[in-house]
């Protein structure tokens, strides 16, 4: 039965919903674009002062410099995952009018436009959570190196220093 026999207001509803999601993604790719750009900003930074750095410093630096570049191919995957989502939803909503409009059903076009675009979406959240958990390991790196511990050798030689010199003392 064709959707446009139903009368146009069904065929509205029916829109809705990916309009609802088109609505949704933009919003998330506004929010992943903006993690791409501080990443990018960061990335050049740390480019700035490996060149200016040396030894441990350097080693340093060109570890955090590969984990940024990392991470921006991570969050380029996950907006253009997310950017293939929201053109499948408006592709959807094209179809389900063209649906209508040349009075055919396209029932499986539709929910496979529609389980496409999820999927991307879910895929694109996988890696942005990906991105995320990269991102604490890098922040863990950077505070263990800022707190300076002395390495766990220097401690256990410490410990064994004392008893000798207690003995001689």
């Amino acid at each position: 039965m064709p959707l446009m026999q139903e009368g146009a207001l069904p065929l509205i509803q029916l829109a809705v919903t990916p309009v609802i999601l088109i609505t949704g993604l933009g919003s998330l790719l506004l929010t992943m674009t903006n993690r791409l750009g501080r990443i990018v900003d960061r990335t050049r930074i740390l480019a700035g002062q490996v060149r200016l750095a040396e030894g441990e410093e350097r080693e340093h630096l060109e570890r955090q410099l590969k984990m940024m570049f990392q991470r921006a191919k991570l969050v380029r995957l996950a907006v253009t995952l997310a950017a293939t989502s929201m053109f499948l939803s408006a592709l959807l909503v094209v179809v389900i009018f063209l649906s209508a409009l040349i009075e055919r059903e396209l029932s499986e076009v539709i929910v496979g436009l529609f389980i496409a675009g999820i999927v991307f979406l879910l895929g694109s959240l996988a890696v942005f959570i990906r991105d995320i958990f990269l991102s604490l390991v890098a922040v863990g790196t950077e505070v263990n190196r800022a707190l300076s511990l002395p390495p766990p050798v220097a401690q256990h030689s410490a410990s064994r220093a004392e008893p000798n010199a207690s003995k001689s003392g």
